[in-house]
């Protein structure tokens, strides 16, 4: 059977889009009903290399081939079938007398004719060069049109910039004549300027190979460094460079070779005298060689040194007087106490060889609350150091407040309110609870004597997290805190006095009603703890202090309600201590204390002695040893050593404070604890009997 269709054969993407239309209801009709002459005029354009068109009908309906496609630009998707004048509906105007033309049997030929059309390129002015020829039927009517056509935009374009260019090859061949007269002039003229700068200026201009090799330099050479430029010439550059700039300069030299420019290269040059001479250069590569444009700015960079070494001066001033203001501090309050010690002493073994037993205890009750009070002085200065010994625990600080309450209340005294607001499911913290206490406690004493005719202390603990703009106002990582903070609404204090607030020995009470640590106590805990402490003060208007506490991410045990201070335990049978000490003194008291409860007690001098006895087969069920031990061997390490013979050994440090290279930075491994010097005897034997625990270990 015969395809309707065949005369579509082989017309590539222009007969899919006829096949694919619906030409229902189209005044053409359905590609099988079309009269043999439109097939066959159709055929012919469909399967032409050229581009072509045929409009068919009264009506002029629009048929293309694949050619053709780029001029139909935004048009293409609907044009195949459509009317003439929709699918140049821009271009009818023009279009229309030629069409009337062709179809009245005047055909006519058009070259580089000028259209404006929107094409696949977007609208613009093209050209084109085509020709309308009349179909005729079988009777000798005018059945459609045939069009060949061809885009010549881009010839008409080259031709129009050739003309352009010919032009303007003729205008500038015209101006070249008219300065090719004054030129020698001008390079003349040009010369003389570039040598007047090379000889005049002040500053120094070098050209050289990038080996280094001098091939000329200006006058000023001889102004800044002394040096007549027929005693450079030839020689290497690098030869007056200083010692200490050599490298770097070697390495300039290299990114200059490597087609860098340099801005702003500063080195030292030997003068001509032996001195030195800074110099500033700006350079950049040439064809195989560096120009180069130095300025000498000795005289400068001396001032800036100078300025520098003033500065650093006033630093060094600053921190000696800050030094001379804590040790003088610190030798009127320990002059103080030694005073209490030593007198009491005195009079205990006066009272002694009178036989007066009865003032006794007075004596050394006042002894030992002078010793407290010493050793309550060296925690605050170890805490502004960051030096002291901290024993940290994941602590719920809305607990540890609730149990500060009441004495927070009885010392601040009746006149003052207490407000405590503690933030639901606050973040744990890891740090030292007896030292944050203590630190509160600081903060609510300070606030009450900022209120001597009464007032309000609001305590409140709060969860924070810092982005890194609020981070940086407090001077702390970015991440998740936990604060407490201390507002009172007393006198306040201005600027100048906040400043000042937690150096050491700086107070605003007056003589003997303050030591100046409690602040940089605070603020040496806080450091110490990872943390930060924060101030907002304003005369009349009150106090707040933030203490600003890295959250823990593990949880806080629960409390121990039966957890009490009493009598030391007693010893099991059989269990022992070794006491390793360099200290005399101490090792004897820290052997008495547990040959007292009940303990065997062996003592040890320095770390090499207490390791030998590790290293034995005797039981050893708990070591103390201090941290500092002479011989080469402290007490971590010895430690360390001894476990690798009792894998399960139980360590006590004893320390005045702690160093963070020996202790891990406050990272003790397991089974190994601290406790600071000077210490309660009650306390040193509930930590030896918690450590020991109820069964005794195997002496291996």
């Amino acid at each position: 059977m015969t395809d309707p269709l065949a005369f579509l054969a082989g017309g590539g993407e222009a007969a899919r889009m006829i096949r694919a239309r619906d030409w229902t209801g189209h005044p053409l009709g359905p590609p099988e009903t079309w009269p043999a002459e439109f097939r066959a005029a159709l055929s012919l354009v469909l399967n032409s290399p050229e581009s072509m068109i045929l409009a068919w009908g009264p009506d002029l309906h629009f048929f293309f081939n694949d050619t053709y496609f780029p001029l139909l630009g935004p048009r293409l998707p609907w044009a195949m079938g459509a009317r003439f004048d929709a699918v140049w509906a821009d271009a009818w105007e023009q279009a229309k007398p030629i069409i009337d033309a062709a179809q009245a049997g005047q055909p006519e030929r058009f070259v580089d004719l000028p259209w404006q059309l929107d094409t696949d390129r977007g609208a613009r002015d093209t050209w084109w060069t085509f020709s309308y020829s009349r179909v005729l039927d079988a009777d000798g009517a005018v059945a459609g049109l045939f069009i060949l056509t061809n885009e010549t935009t881009g010839r008409v374009l080259a031709d129009a910039a050739l003309v352009e260019s010919r032009a303007q090859l003729e205008t500038a061949l015209a101006e070249l004549g008219r300065l090719n007269g004054t030129l020698a002039q001008q390079v003349a003229d040009r010369t003389a300027d570039r040598n007047a700068l090379w000889t005049l200026s002040s500053d120094m201009m070098l050209r050289s190979l990038f080996d280094g090799t001098i091939m000329a330099v200006n006058p000023a050479w001889t102004e800044v460094l002394g040096w007549q430029a027929d005693e450079l010439i030839g020689t290497n550059l690098m030869a007056l460079v200083h010692p200490d700039d050599l490298d770097r300069t070697t390495e300039g030299a290299g990114r200059l070779a490597a087609g860098e420019r340099l801005t702003r290269f500063d080195n030292r040059y030997r003068h001509r005298d032996g001195s030195y001479r800074w110099i500033s250069w700006a350079a950049r590569p040439g064809e195989g060689v560096i120009n180069a444009v130095g300025r000498d700015f000795t005289a400068e960079r001396e001032r800036a040194d100078a300025l520098a070494a003033a500065e650093e001066a006033l630093r060094q001033s600053q921190k000696m007087e800050a030094v001379g203001q804590l040790t003088g501090g610190l030798a009127h309050d320990f002059n103080n106490l030694l005073a209490g010690i030593s007198g009491s002493l005195e009079l205990i073994q006066t009272r002694l060889s009178q036989g007066r037993m009865m003032d006794v205890d007075r004596y050394i009750n006042a002894a030992q609350g002078a010793a407290r009070r010493a050793a309550a002085l060296t925690h605050r200065l170890l805490a502004f150091s960051r030096r002291q010994t901290l024993d940290p625990k994941p602590t719920d600080v809305n607990r540890l407040v609730a149990g500060m309450e009441e004495l927070i209340r009885r010392t601040v005294g009746p006149s003052i309110a207490v407000e405590v607001a503690g933030e639901p499911g606050l973040w744990p913290a890891l740090v030292d609870p007896p030292q944050l206490e203590n630190a509160l406690l600081n903060l609510c004493i300070n606030a009450r004597d900022a209120m001597p005719e009464g007032g309000r202390i609001a305590i409140r603990t709060a969860n924070t997290r810092l982005d890194t703009e609020a981070a940086q106002r407090h001077d702390m990582p970015p991440g998740p805190y936990l604060s407490l903070c201390v507002t009172d609404t007393g006198t306040g204090m201005p600027p100048e006095v906040v400043a000042r607030v937690f150096e050491p020995f700086f107070t605003t009470k007056p003589l003997g009603q303050g030591t100046g640590l409690g602040l940089s106590m605070i603020y040496g805990f806080a450091q110490q703890s990872g943390g930060q402490v924060r101030i907002d003060s304003e005369v009349g208007r009150g106090t707040t202090v933030c203490l600003y506490l890295p959250r823990h991410g593990g949880a806080v045990p629960d409390e121990d309600p039966l957890a009490t201070l009493g009598a030391p335990p007693r010893a099991a049978p059989g269990e022992t201590v070794l006491v390793v000490d360099d200290e005399p003194t101490v090792r004897m008291l820290v052997t008495e204390v547990l040959e007292d409860l009940g303990y065997t007690a062996i003592e040890a001098a320095d770390g090499v002695a207490g390791l030998k006895v590790l290293q034995s087969d005797v039981r050893i069920d708990l070591l103390v040893t201090d941290v500092g031990l002479p011989g080469g061997m402290n007490g971590r390490q010895m430690a360390e050593a001894g476990r690798e013979k009792r894998p399960g050994l139980k360590v006590l440090f004893i320390t005045g404070y702690a160093e963070a290279t020996v202790l891990g930075h406050g990272q003790l491994a397991p089974g190994m604890q601290v406790i600071t010097k000077p210490f309660v005897v009650e306390v040193l034997g509930a930590r030896i009997r918690e450590m020991i625990g109820h069964s005794p270990l195997p002496h291996s």
